[in-house]
């Protein structure tokens, strides 16, 4: 563990910073539908993820934010890329920046890889009522 305390703590610190980024609604909807099959991963994102990586001093959370969507775009996982949009915009990050990354994103892992992200991340910003 790369902090102090129990791995009790560092879920609860967890779910509390997941809530903070993406909201108490989509967090108790991925928690509600948590299966015993699934519950492993969940604990282990929950714990790990947020509890110990987006509790870091070392970088703000914007700049996680944007991290993640460089990162989910080389991936192509447009679903978390969907979710961490919204989280991005909730830590501070306006739609300029995304679209900064994003143009980045296609020089480096290619334009298809961009051009999804654009669409998708232009979508959650009209459904949130921000201009674009």
């Amino acid at each position: 563990m790369t902090s102090d305390g129990t791995h009790g703590e560092s879920y609860e610190r967890g779910i509390a910073i997941r809530k903070e980024v993406l909201g108490d609604a989509h967090v108790q909807k991925s928690l509600d539908a948590v299966s015993e099959f699934s519950r492993p991963i969940q604990e282990l994102v929950t714990e790990y993820c947020w509890g110990e990586v987006w509790s870091r001093d070392g970088i703000d959370r914007a700049t996680r934010s944007l991290l993640n969507l460089a990162m989910l775009t080389a991936l192509n996982r447009m679903h978390e890329f969907a979710v961490h949009v919204r989280g991005a915009i909730h830590n501070g990050v306006t739609p300029a920046q995304i679209q900064e990354v994003l143009v980045q994103t296609a020089v480096y892992v290619g334009a298809p890889a961009a051009l999804e992200s654009f669409r998708v991340a232009e979508r959650v910003l009209k459904e949130m009522d921000i201009d674009v």
